[in-house]
């Protein structure tokens, strides 16, 4: 009788982690508050549409030009302002067979969106180790070694009134 009183009480906190909301400051507010980007600069926003994440919401380490914008968790947006020109987007996962990475061309004071996804790769390889184990892993990483992107993220490219309403409702990764 304890044993499942204990049980449904270990239950009870880890649902009840999956219910609340992400602190932090909304796009719109955030947009309202720091203004466009300072002369001569872009800035890239890069955000994860909220679903449910699981029991851990893995943060994703995305980096511009080698410079990591912080974890973005699931329902959240991560920004940088950076100087108009080329830069890349960038995104590497311990064990995973492969980088993502996206080249970006920035043109000063505008704003560039990008929704970011696990791949298809990504999906294929983890429900194959959900399968098979390691050795489904290797199976299925070497059939996709040719994939467009080798990486675990996508980083797709929005336009701006889609973003903005896409955006609109999330909160800035603490």
């Amino acid at each position: 009788m304890v044993w499942r009183i204990v049980l449904l009480s270990a239950v009870a906190v880890l649902v009840s982690g999956c219910v609340t909301t992400r602190g932090g400051v909304d796009f719109v507010s955030m947009s309202q508050r720091i203004g466009p980007p300072k002369a001569g600069q872009a800035r890239v926003v890069i955000f994860r549409e909220p679903a449910y994440a699981g029991l851990i919401d893995q943060g994703w380490d995305v980096k511009l030009d080698d410079t990591p914008m912080g974890e973005l968790k699931t329902g959240t947006f991560r920004y940088a302002d950076r100087p108009a020109g080329r830069h890349q987007l960038s995104y590497t996962e311990a064990l995973f067979p492969g980088v993502s990475q996206r080249d970006i061309t920035l043109s000063q004071g505008r704003t560039y969106f990008f929704l970011v996804k696990a791949s298809d790769r990504a999906k294929t390889l983890n429900a194959a180790q959900a399968a098979g184990g390691l050795t489904g892993l290797v199976v299925v990483s070497a059939m996709t070694a040719g994939d467009n992107n080798p990486g675990p993220l996508d980083f797709i490219p929005l336009e701006e009134t889609a973003a903005r309403e896409a955006t609109a409702a999330l909160k800035l990764s603490e």
